[in-house]
């Protein structure tokens, strides 16, 4: 049953100043229930405005009792009900002006567990797969000649799958490459993006890997949704740093 949140975005205040705690204290509150959740998490959450603890003349985070509930209720419709932050924030604004809410069917927590536990999990038969192209719609994807394709991949620009085909990211990465080739820009410049491509995926697999770990099936499913989001995430923080690195050296 969902609780009323109290405390979050715009009301980060707590009756009794004593009762504020840390964000170290509030992970270590939210672990017994969500054992995946990490300081960066919470700290996501605070930066898309759903919840806003009280800040130190130092500028250290407090959270008060109404915040940690707001987290956790959060946290429960994210892992039992997988709604993105958008309707989550829409269901936490009804909340707070007194009204109801409805949300899907819960599978998760305690009884949800059993069941898992009972059934064992399998991937929906009717998902579909992602669809692989040949070398040859790739070329043409992307306007390049064979020359050009190879030397992408002796860069590791390009890489092909397991059975020799590609996918519709390496599509994207292939007309992208292309490009900015016609700015001048070969593969040898691209080989920095590439490298701080792959230390970004290296961030975001250690904090999913608990979560694809988990014995919970449904929170093992969640980690695709995470890995998304922080991918999103990843790729707004790189286009906000060019930007700004631009904008420092051209004014």
């Amino acid at each position: 049953m969902l609780r009323t949140p109290t405390g979050g975005a715009g009301h980060g205040t707590a009756d009794a100043g004593d009762r504020l705690v840390s964000i170290g204290t509030v992970l270590n509150q939210l672990r017994e229930e969500f054992p995946e959740v990490t300081i960066s998490k919470i700290r996501f959450l605070e930066a898309e405005g759903l919840v806003e603890p009280q800040r130190t003349a130092s500028g250290y985070r407090k959270f008060s009792p109404q915040d940690v509930e707001r987290l956790a209720l959060i946290l429960r419709m994210q892992r039992d009900h997988y709604l993105p932050l958008k309707v989550i924030r829409e269901h936490l604004e009804a909340l707070e002006r007194g009204e109801q809410i409805q949300l899907p069917a819960q599978s998760a927590g305690p009884q949800g567990e059993a069941a898992a536990a009972a059934t064992p999990w399998e991937p929906e038969p009717d998902r579909p797969t992602a669809a692989r192209i040949g070398r040859a719609e790739l070329l043409a994807a992307a306007e390049v000649g064979e020359e050009e394709l190879a030397e992408w991949e002796s860069y590791g620009l390009i890489v092909p799958a397991a059975d020799g085909g590609y996918d519709a990211e390496t599509v994207t990465v292939a007309k992208l490459v292309a490009d900015l080739g016609r700015f001048g820009l070969e593969p040898r410049h691209l080989r920095a993006v590439k490298a701080a491509a792959d230390r970004e995926a290296g961030l975001v697999e250690q904090i999913v890997a608990p979560l694809r770990r988990h014995r919970n099936p449904q929170t093992r499913a969640h980690a695709e949704a995470t890995t998304k989001e922080l991918a999103a995430l990843s790729v707004r923080l790189h286009a906000a740093l060019v930007q700004t690195a631009l904008g420092v050296r051209f004014h």
